[in-house]
């Protein structure tokens, strides 16, 4: 029961990261109109949490191996909360870009501690469903966030933020009294306090190539992910569009996003690994073939499948993750992949800045991102095979 309750608790937090990831998406109509950014300047306010995510995940990965996931999780969500909430208090573009930062650095921290925490939390036969599951949190946070800027002007583009403040400052405050640590961490922390220098942790015991290949793989899939979670809305007003169908259709890529990353969890436990991954990055692939050369009336249907695929190869990563370190060394060596991954967050929003900026077309855009789909799958579907049958064998 105690490994349920903190598997449905860190679900909680990661539904206040999906209405994070979307908040900047979908207040961008709003930040415009009010402070008239420039497409660079909007590829930095983008970027910003992306990069605070890249120095608070190492960063809290290494507290939590140390101080415990749940001591942790709650600093970190208490951090992201706060500025979240000062994001909404902001008049110019240069304070809206630090606080991101800020943001991100508690959402950075928070992780990899989720993902240890799940993982740990949960019997062997059931790691993969259940971060997975987790994970799904992420587009259903995504869809209230866009749900909120369906209901609400443009101009009321702090709605959003002051959402995404008070969600995780609620749920640190549940962490307190729900929350348990799994028992082992207890008993690790009192046999020994020596730990593995990073190095050893990431690259000991035969650990090198997966860990490389675990860092391509998030690098390249949360390139892709951040990029549609920032820019699709726009991109799907350049098809020709609405911005209010947009709006509405970026709701159901994350509808699509939560079933897709809900469900491949369970293929993953019962299936073949390699198969699974392979198929879902070739799905990837071909939504965005399909989206660049469709016409308005079959965008919908397409971004659904598409937020399904795209959210389901995030939470392939996600769930491969704990599966490479032992728990020792889990939440430094998970949250050193969550950090490299958000170079890829970093560069995803800025690659379609790049090539807005240079006059290139929405459906441009698309077809650019084949290139990285077939890098990123490749990385994961090597990464699968290296992996041990048994989850077991990864304590």
């Amino acid at each position: 029961m105690k490994g349920r309750h903190n598997v449905f608790f860190c679900f909680l937090a990661m539904l206040c990261e999906g209405i994070d990831l979307q908040s900047a998406g979908v207040a961008a109509a709003g930040i415009a109109g009010e402070l008239h950014p420039s497409p660079q300047v909007f590829g930095y306010f983008f970027a910003a949490s992306t990069l605070g995510l890249f120095f608070g995940a190492p960063f809290g990965g290494w507290l939590g191996d140390r101080k415990g996931r749940k001591f942790a999780l709650i600093l970190s969500l208490a951090v992201f909360g706060l500025f979240s909430l000062l994001t909404a208090f902001c008049t110019t573009i240069d304070m809206l870009i630090l606080t991101r930062f800020l943001t991100g650095l508690g959402l950075g921290g928070a992780m990899p501690n989720m993902i240890a925490l799940t993982a740990e939390s949960s019997a062997p036969e059931k790691r993969s469903r259940n971060v997975t599951l987790m994970y799904s949190g992420v587009s259903l946070g995504g869809a209230l966030a866009s749900v909120v800027a369906v209901l609400s002007t443009p101009e009321s583009w702090r709605v959003i933020f002051i959402t995404g403040g008070v969600a995780p400052l609620v749920i640190a405050l549940a962490f307190i009294y729900f929350v348990r640590e799994p028992e082992w961490r207890g008993e690790a922390a009192g046999a020994s306090t020596a730990r593995p220098g990073l190095a050893v942790a990431l690259m000991g015991d035969g650990r090198g190539l997966k860990t490389a290949l675990l860092w391509g793989s998030f690098f390249f899939s949360l390139l892709l992910l951040y990029l549609l979670l920032n820019w699709l809305p726009l991109l799907l007003v350049g098809i020709g569009m609405t911005r209010a169908d947009a709006a509405v259709t970026q709701i159901i890529f994350n509808i699509g996003g939560t079933i897709g990353a809900a469900a491949i969890g369970f293929t993953l436990d019962r299936g073949n690994r390699m198969v699974t991954t392979g198929l879902v990055f070739a799905l990837l692939g071909l939504m965005l073939l399909l989206l660049a050369k469709a016409g308005v009336g079959a965008i919908t249907v397409l971004a659904f499948v598409l937020g399904a695929a795209v959210l389901a190869a995030q939470a392939i990563v996600y769930a491969f993750a704990p599966k490479v370190y032992p728990r020792a060394v889990r939440g430094v060596g998970v949250g050193a992949a969550v950090g490299v991954g958000r170079l890829g967050s970093i560069a995803g929003p800025l690659f379609a800045a790049s090539l807005l900026g240079a006059g290139q077309s929405s459906a441009q855009v698309l077809m650019g991102m084949l290139p990285l789909v077939v890098v990123a799958g490749v990385a994961s579907v090597f990464l699968a095979s290296r992996l041990p049958i048994n989850d077991q064998a990864a304590d």
